[in-house]
Order: structure tokens, then sequence, then C-alpha cells
């Protein structure tokens, strides 16, 4: 790290070809916190590490970099905030196969136990995906053989959470969003799941600029119908519903749905635009959260939660505000590729040796837009080591043929 009297310089390209020189900021002023955090209920959902040596290209199986995987989410977990995992953040139906989910559930619940105490359990620390991403979607066909699939392929699934400790998180899912015929058969699949875990979970609805399959979830393409069929099935079974975590990218939408929730069944904002003015609320309603920005802005979000514990909302609300800049940009359209980001900023701050991705995701976004990231999270003090940053980024950009030199200079001089 530089001293205090040391500026970092980094030179980096403008879209229309000319150069800038960037002064780092200083890492903002976080904190990790010495108690359990009470104000707000807190999953970041996490990215998974690539092996950078293995074969991640394009329909290969993934080979991840277990040990860097794992120490992300002990990092997560010293700031305070419980991990969502296995999820679309985790590349789920984008390069993480089933049998590396399953591996990475195991694997995440077992470090989770290492953690866990009376007041924070496991599935307080980790709640994990249950989809039917083993199925072979183009198998799969419309009517009642279809629907027997999904079921299993669900049980499948949430039989592995179950088992590992963690909570329950049913994902949305593509097969079911192929083979349904209208909101009875979700109602009738969801009804059964519900009727059998063994704790609350939390259900999960994935827009479209997520997922594109998942278009017609809840058997209708028109939100405040398909909305009717969400809320008529939590409402039937909300015993069995720790929460429901939506991610519509519509802060409208979700602060009705939260009104309308039954008395214990929480609002996870999914909203990746819209979370800081979501988590703040409007007194005592306000949303807790399931985002996977909270991967990327975790110090900073921990310390705005710190604040929201010690009765400083105006506090906590500027600390979020001021990482919002970032988030919009990481899930811009087409917001599926956010992932790109989260990896590229994880590696930037020293969380993973390389920046490769499984499923060759690392592509998915342009130089450009990266360049911008690295802008956005050195105004955000979300550089967490700014002299790493700057030589990685350099490296970055030469290797893609955009000449760049990391400088450290004499503050006191420069």
């Amino acid at each position: 790290m530089p001293t205090p009297n040391e500026c970092i310089t980094l030179t980096l390209p403008l879209a229309d070809g000319g150069l800038e020189a960037l002064t780092l900021n200083e890492t903002g002023p976080w904190r990790k916190p010495t108690g359990l955090i009470r104000s707000r209920k807190v999953y970041a959902a996490a990215h998974v590490t690539a092996n950078v040596l293995g074969n991640n290209v394009p329909g290969a199986p993934a080979d991840i970099d277990w040990d860097s995987t794992l120490n992300f989410r002990r990092e997560l977990w010293s700031w305070g905030v419980g991990i969502a995992d296995a999820m679309d953040t985790a590349q789920r139906g984008m390069g993480l196969d089933w049998s590396a989910t399953r591996e990475l559930i195991n694997r995440s619940a077992a470090e989770a136990a290492l953690f866990a105490s009376p007041e924070r359990t496991v599935r307080d620390l980790l709640a994990c995906g249950a989809g039917t991403d083993q199925l072979n979607l183009a198998d799969v066909e419309p009517g009642e053989a279809g629907l027997e699939a999904v079921l299993a392929a669900y049980r499948e699934q949430i039989a592995v959470v179950e088992a590992s400790g963690a909570k329950v998180i049913i994902m949305a899912s593509r097969a079911l969003a192929k083979v349904a015929s209208g909101p009875a058969d979700y109602l009738g699949l969801y009804g059964t799941l519900l009727s059998e875990v063994r704790e609350p979970v939390v259900l999960h609805w994935l827009g479209t600029m997520f997922d594109p399959a998942l278009a017609g979830y809840w058997g209708s393409d028109d939100v405040a119908a398909a909305t009717a069929t969400f809320q008529m099935l939590i409402d039937t079974h909300a015993a069995k519903v720790d929460g429901v975590k939506v991610s519509l990218l519509d802060a409208g939408h979700e602060v009705a749905l939260r009104a309308s929730l039954p008395a214990g069944v929480r609002l996870y904002t999914g909203d990746d635009f819209n979370y800081p003015e979501l988590i703040d609320g409007a007194g005592s309603h306000y949303s807790d959260a399931l985002l996977g920005i909270f991967a990327a802005i975790a110090p900073a979000a921990s310390t705005a939660l710190q604040e929201y514990d010690a009765g400083r909302p105006a506090e906590a609300r500027a600390i979020l505000d001021s990482t919002r800049d970032l988030g919009l940009h990481i899930f811009e359209a087409p917001t599926y590729y956010y992932k790109t980001g989260i990896a590229f900023l994880a590696w930037l701050n020293g969380y993973q040796p390389g920046f490769q991705m499984i499923g060759g995701l690392h592509s998915g976004r342009s130089v450009n837009h990266l360049v911008t990231l690295f802008r956005l999270a050195n105004t955000a003090g979300l550089l967490l080591n700014p002299e790493l940053a700057a030589v990685r980024m350099a490296g970055f950009l030469n290797t893609a043929g955009l000449e760049s030199v990391a400088t450290i200079t004499d503050g006191a001089n420069a």
C-alpha cells in the first residue's frame, strides 16, 4: 500500500481514443463490524473464480479455483453480510453446471459452519439456489411429463441445499417457463415444493433483463397478472416463505409488493439499480437485500448497515448513494453480463489471481466498459488496494493493445 503522501497515477484511454492521467483516490472510510448487523437482513450474491489454467471455454464443464472462491466468501462474511450462493451471480445457466454447483453448495456450507454461532446460524450466513438446470432444456416438453421432470429436478436440488444446512432459495426455472401452460401450473408445482420443504425458503423472481429465457414467468408476460399469481402463492403458503427476492429493476413494483406481503415475509430487494432507496425505505417499511452488487461494494454496504444500526440513517443512505453510479454501470444492458464486472473488480482488489471466468464470460464486457468501471470504483473509494489495482489495470490495458503505465509519486512534490 502507498503511504498517505504518495500519489498513484494511471494512464487510461478515453472513448475517443485519447488518454487521461487519473490520480487514484484513497480507499473509502470502510470499517468491519464488531458485532452482528441487525438493522437489515442482507445477502451478497457471490461469484465463482475460474481456475486460470482450466479449460473454462464456452460449453466446457466449470473448472473452479476453490481456494480463491472460498476465500472470497470468508471475506464477505468478515464484513457482516450473508452470502447468496449458487445463484445467477455464480453463473448458473451461464457456465456453472449442476455438478460444480453441488460442490459449491457443499463447500460453502462447510465454510459457513466454521463461522456459525447461536446468533448467526448457517442459514443466516448462507442461502443457496435450488433450480432445475441439471435438465437438458431441449429434452423437456410442455405437458404433464415436463412438469413432473421439473418437479423432480427441483426436489433433487432442494435436497442438496437442505442437507448442507443452508437456507433454500427456489430459483426461477427456464424449464418451468418452457413447460408451464399458465398460472395454475406454477401454483401447483410451487405449492407442492413449499408443502415439502423443511424450513421457510426464499422465492426468487428473476426478470428477463437478467435471463430472457424466463419470459412469461408466473404464467403471464403482464407484470401485474404475474404479480397476482405470485402473491396468491405467497399468501397461501406464508408459513413456508422466509422472503421473496424480486429482480425486476422496478422500484415502484417492489414497494407495492412489499406492502402487500403477509406479516413475517421479507422482501429481499434484487434491484441493483434502486437499492439505496429501497433499503433505506420509509420508517419501518424497508427492503432487506439479496444483491449481486453487494459482492462488489461489500465494504461500503457493511459500513452503511452499521450506520443504520447506530441510528444514523442519513449517513447510511449517503454511503449507499455513493455506490449507485458503479451499480448502474455494472448492471447496464445487457444486464446478464453484470457478472463480468463483479469478477473484474474482485481481480483488481486482489481476491483472485487472474481475470478469467468459467464459460469464457470474461469476454462479456468491452474494454471501454471495464475502464469506466475502474473510474467509478475509484470515485466510490472501492479500490481496496489502489497500488495493486493500478498495476493490474495497466497490465490489462497493455494486453488489450493500449499502452498504459501506473506510477507512484511523492504527493508532496507532485
